[in-house]
């Protein structure tokens, strides 16, 4: 699995850090996403695919490596 992340599209909700704060966190300025681990560990797939649906600016995208 590959983790991008569109800053200029986050609306900065934090979601996706309060589904999977190993890979995501917000800058402290302005609340945007911040790409922690781009490549995480399958135990943490599942997590990242939630946050991903869940984000209200489509700003998460995942490749599989499937």
């Amino acid at each position: 699995m590959k983790v991008n992340v569109d800053q200029g599209r986050c609306c900065g909700a934090g979601q996706c850090v309060l589904i999977a704060p190993e890979v995501f966190d917000q800058r402290d300025d302005d609340g945007i996403v911040t790409l922690l681990e781009p490549s995480p560990a399958a135990d943490v797939h599942a997590a990242v695919r939630e946050a991903a649906a869940v984000c209200p600016a489509a700003a998460i995208t995942i490749d599989d490596d499937r």
